[in-house]
C-alpha cells in the first residue's frame, strides 16, 4: 500500500495554532483512505489481517499514529468489504474532496492545516462498537486526532449512503473542528447543541427534524439539563429513549435523535 501519511507532514491543530496568527487561512488536504480501508479486508480475518491494520495505522519508527484509523474494525465480517465497494463505486472519495475544498473556501479566517479523510466504522455487526457511545466521542472528544493534524469524517456501517450525505458529513466533521477552535471544546450539553447546530447548518444538512409540537417539548425538557456533563443525561438527550434504554441509561421521554433535530432548529432561527 502507498503511505499516503507521507504525502504532507503533521499539520499544526486547531488547537495549537490559536488565534495568534490573526492572518492565518484554515488549509485542509484531503486524502483518500476507502481503498487503504478496503485492502485491509482483502486478508482472511484473524491475526494476519489484524497485523496489517496496525502496520497501516501506526508509525513504527515513532509509535504513534500514521492514519487516523480507529474507528475501523480490522475484524469485520463479510458485510464490510461490499460496504465500502459501494462506496468507492460512487467515488465517495472524490465527492468527499470537494466537499473539503468547499468547507475550506468558507474558512478563509480560520487558522490550522489539516489533512482531512473518510472512515468506516462497522456499528452493525461490529462487537466493540456502539454507535452512540462512538458517536459521541467522534462528536465531541476529537482532540486526539486534531493535535496530529487529522479531521476525520465517520461513516457507518449501518447507515446508507448517497454522493450528498457522504459530503454533508465531510463538511460537518470540518465546520465542527473549526467551531471547537473558536469556542473549545464541548462539555455541557448546552454547548454541544450548540457545536452541533452550528456544524449541520453550516454543511446544509437538512435533517434530522421533529414535527412542531415534539420539538416544542424536546425544547421544554432539555431546558432542564443544557448544564449537564454526565454520559446518560447526554446520551438520553441526544439520541432519545431508545439510545438510553439500550445502554442502561434513564429515559427523557425523547424521540430519537431529538437533541440533534433541536439543535438544527435552534441554529436556523435568526438572531
Amino acid at each position: 500500500m502507498e503511505d499516503v501519511s507521507s504525502r504532507r507532514g503533521p499539520g499544526r491543530s486547531l488547537i495549537e495554532s490559536g488565534y495568534a496568527a490573526a492572518s492565518a487561512i484554515m488549509n485542509v488536504e484531503y486524502i483518500p483512505l476507502l481503498q487503504v480501508q478496503r485492502e485491509v479486508y482483502e486478508l482472511p480475518r484473524g491475526f494476519e489481517r489484524f497485523r496489517e491494520y496496525l502496520r497501516t495505522m501506526v508509525d513504527p519508527g515513532a509509535g504513534d499514529l500514521k492514519l487516523p484509523l480507529a474507528a475501523m474494525n480490522p475484524m469485520g465480517k463479510d458485510h464490510l468489504p461490499g460496504f465500502l465497494d459501494s462506496l468507492l463505486d460512487m467515488d465517495a472519495d472524490g465527492e468527499a474532496a470537494r466537499a473539503a475544498a468547499e468547507a475550506e473556501s468558507q474558512l478563509r479566517q480560520e487558522p490550522g492545516r489539516y489533512k482531512v479523510c473518510i472512515v468506516v466504522s462497522d456499528d452493525l455487526m461490529g462487537g466493540w462498537t456502539n454507535r452512540y457511545t462512538s458517536e459521541l466521542t467522534h462528536r465531541f472528544s476529537p482532540s486526539a486526532y486534531y493535535k496530529r493534524g487529522w479531521i476525520v469524517g465517520v461513516l457507518w456501517t449501518s447507515e446508507t449512503y448517497s454522493p450528498e450525505r457522504v459530503r454533508e458529513e465531510m463538511m460537518m466533521s470540518i465546520f465542527r473542528a473549526a467551531y471547537i477552535q473558536r469556542h473549545g471544546v464541548a462539555r455541557m450539553l448546552g454547548d454541544m447543541l450548540a457545536q452541533e447546530g452550528y456544524a449541520m447548518k453550516m454543511a446544509g444538512s437538512s435533517g434530522p427534524t421533529l414535527d412542531g409540537d415534539d420539538l416544542v417539548y424536546t425544547r421544554e425538557v432539555l431546558a432542564s439539563y443544557l448544564r449537564n456533563s454526565d454520559r446518560p443525561t447526554l446520551i438520553a438527550a441526544l439520541y432519545g429513549d431508545s439510545a438510553a434504554r439500550e445502554l442502561g441509561y434513564p429515559p427523557l421521554g425523547l424521540s430519537p435523535n431529538a437533541g440533534f433535530a433541536l439543535a438544527l432548529d435552534n441554529a436556523r432561527r435568526p438572531g
